[in-house]
């Protein structure tokens, strides 16, 4: 997570108050299987570091949970909250990732280059033996989790990004990246009314085709879920809880709309989604960290969490969640997500 107001506490201040505007990845280096970057695919030799209250790096957790990548991969947690070094590991014994022993991510970024340009993002993929930032790329590291790490996948694992679907899926998901994973933001930290009226129309008018779309189909792109599916629901399962009230997305909620309630639900009960969501998290985050916009730091009580495992009746549509594979295996202890931040 990520943008041009900074990190820290001057940036988050800056919310609301000057144009936002999303920067790309500085780091965009690929572990792949042919190392060809330089950083082979290699069990246990890199650290995913994530925030559950982030979308971009939810993804990561996602897939990483759906290919069962979890053995290959270690997972740390950065804490919801931030201070003027952004991403720090506060919530591990001593406020130090045990694995890579830093209380901050920036050192991680320092690591491999000091004085870079931009701020301190997750997701990040981090060189445990040297303690450098590998990338940042958040729109790269699930699509290489999918096709580079094949080799240390689960057996079963599904396919998220099929190559004979891959034209469509990129075209999906490119329409919901400019309107709705990056609209939302877009219409949240705008600094004035026509710039916020322009993002929240072009959200609306998107959700709406998305709606329509997935009335009559389980999926956005064929009949197993792929990796479009995952980049819409980290927005999605944020919505009313954030985006509606927070960033001023108030046209409907998404309870509101029947097709893509039923489909964020479908979805949140699979296993390898909502079993990576985390609520508390991600309220805390965004209402107490973004002071630019909700100065106050006070977090809203509600949305009401219960109805996230009502049934959904999307499987009266069909569809394989897993193509000819098998769901994920029960979380790995110690990454669970507490009672707090789950329905």
């Amino acid at each position: 997570m990520n943008d041009s107001a900074g990190t820290g506490s001057d940036g988050n201040s800056a919310y609301g108050h000057k144009p936002f505007k999303r920067s790309r990845s500085h780091f965009a280096d690929r572990v792949t299987a042919d190392g060809r970057d330089g950083w082979p695919v290699e069990a246990g030799r890199y650290r995913l570091v994530v925030s559950r209250a982030c979308p971009w790096a939810s993804r990561a957790l996602v897939s990483r949970r759906l290919l069962g990548l979890e053995s290959a991969l270690s997972l740390a947690v950065a804490d919801p909250l931030q201070d003027d070094r952004s991403w720090r590991f506060t919530l591990d014994a001593g406020g130090r990732d045990p694995v890579l022993g830093i209380r901050y991510l920036s050192e991680a970024y320092d690591a491999r280059e000091r004085g870079y340009p931009g701020g301190v993002s997750v997701p990040a993929i981090v060189d445990v033996p040297s303690g450098k930032l590998v990338t940042n790329d958040y729109q790269q590291i699930t699509l290489d989790l999918a096709t580079e790490w094949t080799a240390l996948h689960r057996p079963g694992a599904p396919d998220l990004y099929p190559e004979p679907l891959r034209a469509e899926i990129d075209e999906v998901m490119e329409g919901i990246y400019q309107d709705i994973n990056n609209g939302v933001y877009r219409a949240g930290f705008a600094d004035g009314q026509s710039t916020y009226e322009a993002a929240y129309e072009a959200l609306f008018r998107r959700l709406e085709q998305m709606s329509q779309r997935l009335a009559d189909r389980r999926y956005l792109v064929g009949d197993t879920i792929t990796e479009a599916d995952i980049r819409f629901f980290t927005t999605l399962v944020r919505f009313d809880a954030v985006y509606h009230g927070h960033f001023k997305c108030n046209r409907r909620k998404l309870t509101e709309d029947p097709v893509l309630w039923a489909y964020v639900r479908d979805l949140y009960q699979t296993p390898g989604f909502g079993d990576t969501v985390d609520f508390h998290h991600i309220k805390q985050h965004y209402y107490r960290v973004h002071s630019g916009i909700n100065p106050t730091g006070i977090v809203p009580a509600g949305p009401d969490l219960s109805g996230w495992l009502i049934p959904h009746h999307r499987e009266q549509l069909g569809g394989r969640p897993f193509g000819d594979g098998t769901p994920p295996g029960p979380v790995p202890d110690g990454e669970a997500v507490p009672p707090g931040g789950r329905p």
